[in-house]
């Protein structure tokens, strides 16, 4: 390898407020992109690509970028100091990184980054969905960033096997799928992982919801309530699950179980377990149901199951009903009623038959309170009801509404108008709060139009 301090030297002569995010983000020109091709293929030639394994990424970097000035000097190349700092900058991406992607990947105000193929990469922004200049060179090299994604975390992706879940090494959420199931070449979805954990004060100035539904909801999980939190996709579930599992005492034993893991728990004793799909032989799987079956035998005190999606609610379920207090677990459903009802369709997926009302009994009994969050189409996450499940009258689980969002419009600017407000309804677990210590203002329950004369 080639070694020297032009590197850093280089880095030096152009000035920090010139390297704005623009210029991170923004699209090489023609001549711009032909060197940048023209110095990456020289460069490996001449480096070890084998010795960059083992050095800090930090100075992998530095090495790269040092060659690659090296060879701009060689060849001429006739571009501004601040065109070759760019250049080197998208030449280390490509190298050590995940290439385009990296500049979205350094942008903090983006939640999703959405690649429809080499040519049409989008992403999200406070809610928005916004077409990026970020292009890939062709389906190869989309191809090439896919397979160092899901390679990184021991999966594969080819034609036999062309649907992927994977986690990039901040432990941002990763789907990918590839021809023949998509028709127009690659695409790749990344759900971006919070560098900067959102706080429950942080939901409450941002009115996803009220400090009054803050204090319930905190007492909710230090009381031990088996929670099922209910959302569409990117309503917020897992932030909200985020949020509720730091209510947590910190002297509990927590058992997490994901698909992709995510949650970013604060607690000491935590065991984060994450299932594994079929090897090439299609052995060697391992479901969340497998892992909600021997959690039980770990002596956890809470059990936190990212998502349930099938077999495994039956087994979270029976895990509620048998000592396992204060479990979390989220779900996709566009209401808390349409949540339940979801539940009861997993459960039929294990192929156990069970009577309707038995079935419904043991839900009832398992879930104590549904939270339901929505994001709304200016962009905006909003915690739009909590309800208590309350038990049973005939065959219907009866449900009461603790909190309501309640929408009255949009403004000029598009944004919803609505507010956040109890409907009077004192929870049948208030007494159980007292007992516990806990003790809650019934002031809290009661709707603003009390308090109206």
């Amino acid at each position: 390898m080639m070694s020297g301090v032009l590197t850093t030297e280089f880095r030096k002569t152009v000035p920090a407020e010139q390297s704005d995010e623009n210029d991170r983000i923004r699209q090489l020109s023609a001549s711009e992109l032909e060197w940048k091709h023209k110095i990456n293929e020289k460069l490996l030639t001449v480096l070890d690509l084998s010795l960059l394994g083992s050095i800090d990424e930090s100075k992998a970097r530095a090495e790269i970028g040092e060659i690659a000035l090296q060879l701009m000097i060689e060849e001429s190349a006739p571009l501004s100091v601040r065109q070759r700092q760019l250049i080197i900058q998208r030449i280390e991406d490509e190298v050590m990184g995940l290439g385009p992607l990296e500049p979205l990947l350094a942008d903090k105000s983006i939640s999703d980054i959405l690649v429809n193929g080499a040519k049409s990469v989008y992403v999200e922004r406070h809610g928005k969905l916004e077409k990026t200049n970020v292009t890939f060179n062709d389906d190869s090299h989309l191809l090439n960033t896919i397979d160092r994604i899901v390679s990184a975390v021991g999966r594969r992706i080819d034609e036999s096997s062309p649907m992927v879940d994977a986690r990039l090494a901040d432990g941002s959420r990763v789907n990918a799928i590839i021809p023949p199931l998509a028709l127009d070449g690659p695409s790749i979805s990344i759900r971006r992982f919070a560098v900067e954990l959102l706080s429950i004060d942080d939901l409450i100035a941002l009115g996803t919801l009220s400090a009054e539904m803050a204090k319930v909801l905190e007492s909710i999980v230090k009381s031990r309530l088996n929670v099922l939190i209910s959302g569409g996709t990117g309503s917020g579930k897992t932030t909200s699950l985020n949020i509720l599992s730091g209510f947590i005492p910190h002297d509990e034993r927590v058992v997490t179980i994901e698909d992709s893991a995510e949650l970013q728990l604060q607690q000491p004793h935590v065991v984060r377990l994450e299932t594994r799909p079929p090897n090439i032989e299609g052995r060697g799987e391992v479901t969340s149901r497998d892992l909600v079956r021997n959690s039980l035998r770990m002596r956890p005190e809470r059990i936190i199951v990212g998502e349930v999606r099938g077999g495994e609610a039956l087994d979270m379920l029976q895990a509620m009903n048998t000592g396992h207090d204060g479990s979390l677990t989220t779900v996709h459903a566009n209401s808390p009623r349409d949540a339940l009802g979801r539940i009861e369709n997993m459960v039929s997926m294990t192929g156990i038959s069970f009577p309707i009302r038995a079935l419904r009994t043991q839900i009832a009994a398992a879930i104590n309170i549904v939270i339901q969050v929505s994001r709304l189409e200016d962009g905006s996450r909003k915690l739009v009801s909590i309800q208590e499940i309350n038990g049973m009258e005939g065959d219907i689980i009866t449900m009461s509404e603790l909190f309501t969002f309640d929408r009255s419009g949009i403004d000029a600017e598009g944004k919803v108008i609505g507010r956040l407000r109890a409907t009077g309804v004192v929870p049948g677990f208030y007494k159980s709060l007292k007992s516990r210590g806990i003790d809650l203002p019934i002031e809290m329950f009661e709707p603003d139009w009390l308090g109206e004369e």
